[in-house]
């Protein structure tokens, strides 16, 4: 059930004194907050900072999904597990964890691999979709169910010591497919070539202070805009998320009229244009 409360009891309002204080939110402003809904994409490097935040700010009500497990490997980044977590459901740890920090709200854990087809029935009736997923099908079927179930999308995605972040609103700014067409043919990973462990926590952070900014309509904020940040050079650069007047799916004469579960972008990541596009 959504948290629909339009007051702050005593302890919430010293629990968030601190986000009162600010001009930019006040009382009404945590009221906005504990009214919203999010929807969070996995819960892993990215999403337990974002998580974390966002419950500790008091978004009244969080969804995220996750069906992995903890894994040794995970503690490097992955800040709401611990040494004796390894082996458990991420996503009941995730819960209890964020629970313990913050009872105020609601948040529900759905244990399970968001896939084609779920992914219409999960992504809906939320204000905000947050997508820290680690692989691009997953980033693809995102952007597009969120297209055309006209929901708002913050997508953001770590390698190495780099990190971007981009902000969507269905059929008012470009989306994900604007800037990457299809999967790349050639992906690495963290897996694979390693990933700054600070570097996750950077992003996941900033992906959380922009979520809150587009929930309270702060301006400016990161909806149609690219933010890339290179921690090995100490670059920051924003721009305008880049038109394609050929996007397969935001453009004025998409080739992807309707969410299709058989797309292969939703499940490989090296493949070539997808075969109904071709007829």
């Amino acid at each position: 059930m959504l948290i629909k409360d339009y007051n702050l009891s005593k302890e919430e309002l010293t629990r968030y004194s601190r986000n009162i204080f600010l001009k930019e939110i006040g009382k009404e402003g945590q009221l906005k907050l504990k009214k919203s809904s999010v929807l969070v994409i996995g819960a892993g490097g990215l999403g337990s900072p974002l998580l974390y935040y966002l419950a500790s700010i008091g978004v009244g009500n969080i969804i995220f999904i996750e069906y992995d497990k903890v894994d040794l490997t995970n503690l490097q980044r992955q800040i709401l597990y611990k040494t004796e977590d390894i082996g458990k459901e991420k996503a009941f740890v995730a819960k209890h964890t964020l629970k313990k920090l913050n009872p105020e709200i609601n948040i529900q854990e759905i244990n399970e691999k968001l896939t084609p087809h779920n992914a219409f029935e999960i992504i809906k009736n939320i204000d905000l979709v947050i997508d820290g997923s680690d692989n691009f099908p997953t980033r693809f079927l995102v952007n597009d169910v969120c297209f055309f179930n006209h929901i708002p999308l913050i997508s953001g995605g770590v390698l190495q010591f780099y990190g971007m972040i981009m902000g969507i609103i269905p059929g008012k700014t470009p989306c994900y497919r604007c800037l990457f067409e299809r999967p790349p043919e050639d992906v690495e990973n963290c897996s694979t070539v390693g990933v700054l462990g600070a570097m996750v926590g950077v992003i996941g952070s900033y992906m959380a202070v922009e979520s809150i900014k587009f929930l309270l309509n702060i301006q400016p904020n990161i909806m149609g805009k690219l933010i890339r940040i290179d921690a090995l050079t100490m670059e920051f650069r924003i721009t305008d998320l880049p038109r394609n007047d050929s996007c397969l799916i935001c453009s004025s004469e998409p080739l992807i009229k309707k969410f299709n579960p058989k797309l292969s972008d939703y499940y490989e990541v090296c493949n070539s244009l997808p075969s109904f596009l071709k007829e």
